[in-house]
């Protein structure tokens, strides 16, 4: 399955994810096959950060 690239979208994305179906980043990168640093970077890129204790970026 291949994510969005859209950085908005993908924050939409990740975090309905996260909030829905994993307990943290690591664990929703591993089933999507995709690098949680390159997932950082992009929504990074928009001024969100991973809190780990919210499970989300914000």
């Amino acid at each position: 399955m291949s994510i969005p690239n859209d950085p908005a979208i993908l924050l939409s994305y990740i975090n309905t994810q996260l909030r829905d179906n994993y307990n943290s980043l690591e664990e929703l990168s591993k089933s999507l096959c995709v690098s949680a640093d390159d997932i950082i970077s992009k929504l990074s890129s928009i001024g969100y950060e991973y809190n780990a204790e919210q499970n989300r970026f914000i």
